[in-house]
């Protein structure tokens, strides 16, 4: 039989969730005997000792994406590949190009995993890279996006015929993403007797938008007793350290960083709290989901609406409301009838996503 090798390119391993998701394909592609390579522009970040030993790491040494497309190129001309998938629209458009300057024959599928028209700001640098997207997403055998919200934006945004594009939700529940929710978490604000923990993960990012989270905390606790965890890092925990002072919250405020393994952190929390401006499909939000916790959402584009089936599995509120906010969180910790949501969230597990990104690039195993 033939070997059935595959490529997933990728700038890097930094803390983001395309990258997790796309380490979390790989190992499954390798799980299911296929020679997998996952190319990184600069093979840097945590997530590489996620990696399995059954993926090989192809590392293009370079500083830039820009700058990785002649080792893209040289690479493609080496190996023998099957398919290749890409991730993050930067990537997608040299994926394409090295495919298109190597003259090679593979399938050549690009995923893209956030909401063009609110991710990309009217500057040049923004315009150029629509344009991009414009003249070459037509060129790929196939544009997988995460949600459906984010396939319509697409389409709009860059006038891609809607047949090139499909959806494909993201590979985020696993049997050792539940294992690892199961691991010790000494803190002492998790102790019994203490106020309730609301948790936000993600980057400290404007699209995030900890701070409407902040002030809806400080308005929640002008009646009752919690506390705040934010698991991640980012440019604005200066601004957002400030806020929660300038809110009187800051000793009930806790921002520890990026956390290798937040699981633990989801399984404990009395709520899970997603308050982003916009989004492609929230890993995160699935994964608190998975560990059994309640959960509270902006309906913000792109995905929520989607996974909570438009509030079934947990509170919508509106963007940036921060008394919309507040009001939900304390309606969710009132609520003694939770949903069993774990269930919605296997509809997200990776066997299934695995298949699925399979299926497309012509590879079924």
């Amino acid at each position: 039989m033939t070997e059935q090798r595959v490529a997933i390119y990728v700038p890097s391993l930094h803390a983001g969730g395309a990258e997790r998701m796309m380490v979390t394909l790989a190992n499954a592609f390798a799980a299911r005997g296929l020679t997998v390579d996952l190319v990184l522009a600069n093979a840097q970040g945590p997530y590489l000792q996620d990696v399995s030993h059954a993926v090989r790491v192809v590392d293009l040494r370079s500083n830039r994406v820009l700058a990785s497309l002649p080792g893209l190129v040289r690479y493609l001309r080496c190996e023998r590949l099957q398919a290749m998938l890409s991730a993050l629209n930067y990537a997608n458009v040299i994926a394409i190009m090295a495919r298109s300057l190597a003259r090679v024959h593979l399938r050549l599928v690009v995923s893209e995993r956030s909401t063009l028209s609110l991710s990309k700001p009217l500057l040049f640098r923004g315009r150029l890279m629509t344009w991009l997207m414009h003249w070459l997403y037509p060129r790929a055998d196939k544009v997988l996006c995460v949600s459906q919200g984010v396939a319509d934006d697409l389409a709009k945004a860059i006038g891609l015929s809607p047949e090139k594009i499909s959806v494909v939700y993201n590979p985020v529940v696993s049997d050792e993403l539940i294992e690892k929710s199961y691991a010790a978490l000494d803190h002492a604000w998790f102790k019994p007797g203490e106020p309730p923990v609301i948790l936000g993960v993600g980057r400290l990012t404007v699209e995030k938008d900890f701070a409407s989270l902040l002030r809806a905390i400080a308005k929640v606790r002008t009646r009752r007793p919690v506390r705040l965890v934010i698991l991640g890092e980012g440019d604005l925990r200066t601004t957002l350290e400030k806020l929660a002072q300038e809110l009187g919250i800051a000793s009930n405020v806790l921002m520890p960083g990026f956390v290798e393994n937040p699981f633990p952190w989801m399984r404990n929390a009395a709520l899970f709290v997603l308050s982003s401006r916009w989004e492609g499909l929230p890993g995160v939000l699935i994964e608190a989901m998975a560990c059994g916790t309640p959960v509270v959402s902006t309906d913000c584009p792109s995905g929520p609406a989607e996974i909570l089936e438009n509030g079934r599995w947990g509170r919508l509120v509106p963007v940036g409301d921060a008394d919309a906010l507040a009001q939900a969180v304390e309606a969710a910790l009132d609520d003694s009838s939770q949903p069993k949501i774990a269930v919605r969230a296997n509809d997200f597990n990776v066997d299934r996503a695995a298949e699925a990104y399979l299926s497309f690039l012509g590879v079924i195993k």
